[in-house]
């Protein structure tokens, strides 16, 4: 059953005897990279191989770091899909307004806590928005598709990966945006360490350049 087509890629949630050939419980999230047919065919399926795989990674390494995310349970190059956990919960999206205020600090600096730990793993995400992370019903949050993650460990890049956290807050949490961003950088400070603060001047400096980087960019980065 398709429950999300995207840019780069559908989103299937599907049994999981039928997704993996095999006997078991449940369902899984199909990830499937689709054709851009206005890129030259050889070029877009090294492009799409190499996502997939890189994603696949991207997942497995963040879990390494204590970022919870999805099992990945199969890799297929070939038809450009990752079968992946189906994590029962609901997007932060949907509950951080509707949250108490005590509750949303301590849920927002455990997102803080978790992009540092992304971060001091050498990982960005690259799409920090309230719709890629799930908070299950006790409470753990799982960050969701790395599409547009990479292994960059430069200060440049880590900034990056803030401001766009505080841009979606600003765009789809205007009301508390400015608590959230602050209680979710209490969180990266006291998980980073020393070097938090160099990041998130970055982070400063790139929101006075003014510069924003379209995810159209960010795939062919």
């Amino acid at each position: 059953m398709l429950i999300k087509k995207g840019a780069e890629a559908n989103l299937y949630l599907e049994p999981f005897a039928q997704a993996l050939q095999l006997a078991g419980e449940g369902k899984v999230i199909v990830k499937h990279r689709i054709p851009k047919h206005y890129r030259n065919p050889e070029l877009d399926k090294g492009l799409r191989e190499s996502r997939t795989s890189l994603e696949a990674k991207l997942l497995s390494d963040a879990k390494r770091a204590r970022v919870p995310t999805p099992i990945v349970y199969e890799v297929d190059c070939a038809d450009m899909r990752i079968v992946m956990e189906f994590v029962e919960g609901r997007q932060v999206k949907l509950v951080l307004e509707r949250l108490r205020t005590g509750e949303r600090k301590r849920l927002c600096r455990t997102i803080g806590a978790q992009v540092a730990r992304l971060h001091r793993a050498g990982m960005v995400h690259g799409d920090l928005t309230t719709s890629n992370m799930i908070i299950r019903p006790d409470g753990k949050v799982y960050f969701v598709d790395f599409g547009l993650g990479e292994y960059n460990p430069s200060v440049e890049e880590r900034g990056v990966d803030l401001h766009l956290l505080k841009r979606a807050l600003q765009s789809i949490h205007f009301r508390i945006a400015e608590e959230a961003y602050s209680a979710a950088l209490a969180g990266y400070r006291k998980e980073f360490g020393d070097r938090a603060g160099e990041v998130i001047e970055r982070a400063k400096d790139i929101e006075r350049r003014g510069r924003y980087v379209s995810k159209e960019e960010r795939v062919w980065h």
